[in-house]
Formats: structure tokens, C-alpha cells, sequence
């Protein structure tokens, strides 16, 4: 697992600066991804403190920042924390890993991550959602998305830098049964088709989770 970090990190360290000028202004091509962060806010209300993990150049958190939530950044590259922090210096940002979050128990009020267990094993998957079930608060809202599929996609050449690095897609019933069994309820899944021209040709799923409030 060290060493499946370590080449996360350095992938990611690669293309920093590239991926900050692709994706900046993802959102504005995507309107389910507009619509449904809109939603994030709505379900949130004046609840804090707010994080993005697995937020990269930092395009999802500014997006919601600017949609008035107090929100922070965490990734785990640090190539990609510095893009974040030069692009958007009124915003937190931190490293951090997201198979080991660095809050207490019971922290945070919501969370987002946008794509970010893209390459997380079916196994990894369950320790992430575990660790955002750990640290959400009860009645806290955990909204993710994930490529649809059960393929494994190896790639060599990313934003035309050399790397080394498999991109793992999900079926929504092996995404659904790990949720459940961290302990989420009302979950919620959304599908789309892929946006011609604007993405990778994957279906898209968004989903929402719940950690549920224990009434004594």
C-alpha cells in the first residue's frame, strides 16, 4: 500500500501544472456537476466545517467556496497542494492521504470528493469510505463520484508526461454495497452519460450518503 502511494504521489506531483490548466474550469463545461454541487450546498445549509478531499488543483473547492461555503482542500500530492494554494490563496489547503484522514472523530460536517478513489482498489474503497464515515459528524453528507464500469484502465502517457498508473472504474452495486456496509444510509446514486467532446467517454455517477444521527 506504501508503495501504491507513492505512485499516486508522484503521478500527480508529474502533472500538477497541467492538470490545474485542464481542469480549472471543469464545472462550467458540466452541468450535472453544477446542478449537483448546488444540491452539496443546499444540504449542507450553515452547517461546518466543510472539506474537499482529493481536491487536486483546488477547481471543485473554489467552485463551492464560491457558492458560499467555507470549505478546505486536501490532496495527496503536494505538487498539487502548491497549485491549489498559488491559485486560490484565500482557500485552506493541505496534504493528506485519504486511506488516513487526519480529523477526529465526528469533525466534520460534510464532504465532498470529486473522482478521487479513481485509483483505489475495491478494498482501498471501503477504508476511504470508512475514514469519511469516521470523521463526518451524524447526520453529516458525504457526496462522491466515480467512473461506472468494472474495467481497469492502465495509462502511460497522462497530459502529455510519462507515467505509470491504473485508473479503477466501479459497478454502482459494488460502490452502493461498500457505502452501506461503513455504515452510510439514505443513499443516493445518480448516473449520466459522458459529455462528447468535454471528458473521457465513461458513464458518470454522483452519489450522496448519509451518516445517520443516533437518537438516544
Amino acid at each position: 500500500m506504501a508503495r501504491k502511494k507513492e505512485i499516486v504521489e508522484k503521478t500527480y506531483d508529474t502533472v500538477a501544472k497541467e492538470y490545474a490548466q485542464a481542469f480549472s474550469k471543469e464545472h462550467e463545461q458540466k452541468p450535472k456537476d453544477r446542478e449537483i454541487l448546488a444540491r452539496f450546498v443546499r444540504e449542507i445549509g450553515n452547517k461546518r466545517p466543510v472539506w474537499d478531499f482529493g481536491s487536486g488543483p483546488g477547481h471543485t473547492t473554489k467552485y463551492l467556496h464560491d457558492l458560499g461555503i467555507e470549505i478546505s482542500g486536501m490532496d495527496i500530492s503536494g505538487e498539487m497542494v502548491k497549485q491549489a494554494r498559488s491559485l486560490f490563496p484565500d482557500i485552506r489547503f493541505q496534504k493528506g492521504n485519504m486511506l488516513h484522514l487526519g480529523c477526529d472523530d465526528d469533525s466534520i460536517a460534510a464532504a465532498v470528493s470529486f473522482y478521487s478513489i479513481v485509483h483505489c482498489t475495491k478494498e482501498e474503497v471501503g477504508t476511504v469510505f470508512g475514514e469519511v464515515f469516521r470523521v463526518l459528524q451524524p447526520g453529516g453528507v458525504f457526496l462522491f463520484t466515480y467512473h461506472i464500469g468494472d474495467e481497469t484502465l492502465h495509462i502511460d502517457s497522462f497530459l502529455d508526461k510519462k507515467v505509470d498508473i491504473d485508473f479503477m472504474f466501479f459497478t454502482t452495486a459494488c460502490i452502493r454495497k461498500c457505502v452501506k456496509r461503513c455504515g452510510f444510509e439514505r443513499i443516493e446514486i445518480i448516473e449520466r452519460p459522458p459529455y462528447p467532446d468535454v471528458e473521457y467517454q465513461s458513464r458518470r455517477a454522483y452519489v450522496f450518503a448519509w451518516k445517520p444521527i443516533i437518537h438516544p
